[in-house]
């Protein structure tokens, strides 16, 4: 049983300088938007949408009509949603594939650990 909690722990402990190179101790949300969205994509399909915030386009996620917003915390405040619909191409041009393949291997395997765990 893959939740949304599971997945939110498991994208936490997973970000780092391999996945953003804005991620900080402080701050490790930052810059994880695009590359967050991603593997969300990957793991529950759903729509990935965005909004024009300080510093340009911010990346997140829509399964079944709700927003899930992983990476929320990485601005001092409240976001405006524009929901705009996006698309995989756009999120992607605010990554890497290296970044991409670092924070989605590090969330499988943190699934499954967690999953393991649980059962």
């Amino acid at each position: 049983m893959m939740s949304i909690e599971n997945i939110r722990v498991a994208l936490h402990r997973s970000w780092s300088l391999e996945s953003s190179s804005k991620w900080t101790r402080e701050n490790p949300a930052n810059g994880q938007c695009g590359v967050t969205a991603l593997v969300v994509n990957d793991l529950l399909g759903g729509e990935i949408v965005k909004t024009n915030c300080i510093g340009g386009w911010h990346f997140y996620n829509k399964l079944k009509g709700i927003r899930y917003d992983f990476t929320e915390e990485q601005f001092p405040e409240v976001i405006e949603y524009d929901d705009i619909l996006s698309s995989r191409e756009e999120a992607f041009a605010d990554t890497n594939l290296q970044q991409y393949n670092a924070l989605r291997k590090k969330v499988y395997r943190e699934l499954s650990f967690l999953n393991e765990n649980l059962s």
